[in-house]
């Protein structure tokens, strides 16, 4: 398992390179005001469908959540871009020994109320306009095991360009105070993506 690396220097440029890439190539990100308990922890569900996902999960927390940044990404992946582990990634190995000391350690970050922990519950890329979310198993492991220490938000981010060059990321929020299960969390998470890819379909210029 790859554990995050501290190092003030490294966090600071990336902290400033993640949010210039962002503001250099969006049109603008848009995103839901939610209120975040500050005793408790996040966890933060969203949908998988590119490359930009975590930097702008990044951006999210920076601009409202304001915790410190986990992530938690496929080994292989971290592996093959080593800065990710200086801006709060840990790795995950599926089907393997390893994957249960990832799933502890999503539990321990969460049992701190200045964490913020990502997971891209999906666990691989799809469709931006999905009809469908499926959770991984993962996940079962982790909520059970820190119920009440952290707060759930679910993000469901949609990318289109209409009338400008540049696309603009919609990222719909909604906190939920208590999911203590993954099957809870399925469902309440499709509900909010439902209504999410709803919304986004109405959008007009």
């Amino acid at each position: 398992m790859i554990y995050p690396q501290k190092n003030k220097l490294i966090n600071w440029f990336f902290h400033n390179y993640i949010l210039r890439i962002v503001k250099a190539n969006f049109q603008q990100v848009r995103f839901d005001e939610v209120e975040v308990d500050k005793n408790k922890s996040v966890l933060l569900l969203a949908n998988h469908f590119s490359w930009w996902d975590g930097f702008l999960m990044y951006y999210i927390n920076h601009r409202i959540l304001k915790k410190r940044f986990h992530v938690m990404v496929i080994e292989e992946t971290v592996q093959k871009v080593s800065f990710f582990k200086y801006v709060g990634a840990f790795s995950v190995s599926k089907n393997s020994r390893d994957m249960l000391a990832s799933l502890n350690y999503a539990v321990e970050l969460l049992n701190d109320p200045e964490n913020m922990v990502l997971i891209f519950p999906q666990g691989k890329l799809y469709s931006n306009f999905t009809n469908e979310v499926n959770f991984e198993k993962g996940l079962s492991k982790i909520m059970p095991a820190a119920t009440g220490e952290f707060q759930t938000v679910m993000a469901a981010t949609f990318i289109e360009n209409l009338q400008y060059k540049k696309p603009t990321a919609n990222v719909y929020l909604k906190a939920i105070n208590e999911m203590n299960n993954m099957e809870e969390a399925q469902k309440l998470y499709q509900q909010h993506y439902d209504s999410a890819k709803q919304q986004q379909n109405k959008i007009t210029v």
